[in-house]
């Protein structure tokens, strides 16, 4: 019985890197410095991550400034007073909102995946934002000449090109990052903004094949930054039957965090398409600890007797960085974690034959 496991995303950044970051940002690195130094971390992080025994890798997001604005760093129409996001520690982060359209990305995910193959033979699952998160760039009292439905329109364009583009140049699979799933509910517990978010992603996801949709996954969690959280008190089964109504293949859920994971996993069953595969979370990037590989094997064993064995993955519950300038975890911890996932998915195979 194989049993797929992949990371989700980001690792944190060398200490060199975020200096070389800092001093880009001061003027006092070129850009063409700040690629150079961002390669090396790229080229170290992926061999890493084969040490760990990974078969399918990324290239730790080490060129990214965010998880979440990758496609707009540098953008010119931007203000800085966007969307505030609450984490449970009482730090928060704030996305920049859209001044004038047309909206464009700036940056398209397939340099980072273009760049990574330079390093490694093995596949490469190359991480995006979810066109939903993005949807939050428009303000609330609109735009002079540019309508929220013309900005969708873009919108769904730009995310549809930078899925296809990493496709094309090879990526194994796709991952939009939909953080924002389980907050929506906090933000409005009726629903309809998750409801709207599910919309405005299968937009997206239609433009693809089935076969193609296979090859994307969707990746939820309560959100990871600073050894925080932004949602983990909102209930999962609010968000899970809606998540799995999203035309994609693959599914990454946060699990090894959740309060009560036999209560989520059965949501998940109830919900789980028969074309739909899942990689439950098994790994908790806040947790300071290092799983070993035994709980590793126990947690997917509590999956295994919920979920159907033959569509069963693992994951991370999130990123271990998914902001450049989150230190919370060392590198050292977030490659021990890892190879914990990959070898107690290796005990779980062993025990379900």
């Amino acid at each position: 019985m194989r049993i797929p496991t992949e990371s989700i995303g980001s690792i944190p950044r060398p200490e060199y890197l975020a200096d070389a970051m800092r001093e880009h940002g001061e003027g006092a690195l070129s850009a063409a410095g700040l690629a150079e130094v961002q390669a090396r971390a790229v080229a170290e992080t992926i061999a890493a991550l084969e040490q760990t025994g990974s078969t399918v890798l990324t290239d730790g997001e080490q060129a990214k400034p965010s998880f979440a604005t990758y496609p707009i760093a540098g953008i010119e129409t931007l203000s800085p007073d966007g969307v505030v996001i609450p984490f449970a520690d009482g730090h928060t982060r704030q996305l920049p909102s859209l001044t004038e359209g047309p909206f464009r990305y700036r940056t398209r995910a397939d340099e980072y995946l273009i760049a990574a193959r330079k390093h490694t033979s093995r596949p490469i699952k190359q991480p995006t934002i979810a066109p939903s998160a993005l949807s939050l760039l428009y303000p609330a009292d609109g735009i002079d000449g540019y309508s929220r439905d013309q900005f969708l329109d873009d919108l769904v364009d730009e995310a549809a090109a930078d899925i296809r583009r990493c496709l094309d140049a090879g990526a194994d699979s796709v991952q939009l990052d939909f953080t924002e799933g389980r907050l929506s509910l906090k933000l409005d517990p009726s629903g309809d903004l998750l409801r709207s978010f599910v919309e405005l992603n299968n937009r997206v996801l239609d433009r693809f094949t089935p076969d193609e949709q296979q090859r994307i996954g969707v990746h939820t969690c309560p959100g990871g930054d600073q050894d925080s959280v932004h949602s983990l008190d909102v209930d999962y089964a609010g968000l899970l039957p809606l998540l799995f109504e999203m035309h994609a293949g693959r599914f990454y859920v946060q699990m090894a965090s959740e309060t009560e994971p036999e209560r989520a996993l059965s949501v998940i069953a109830d919900s789980l398409k028969p074309t739909q595969r899942v990689f439950v979370g098994v790994i908790d990037p806040i947790d300071p600890a290092v799983e070993t590989p035994e709980l590793v094997r126990d947690r997917i064993l509590q999956a295994a007797r919920i979920l159907p064995v033959d569509r069963l993955g693992t994951c991370d519950d999130c990123g271990f960085a998914p902001f450049a300038d989150d230190t919370s975890t060392s590198r050292e911890t977030a490659f021990a974690k890892i190879k914990a996932r990959v070898e107690g998915t290796r005990l779980a195979e062993a025990e379900l034959g």
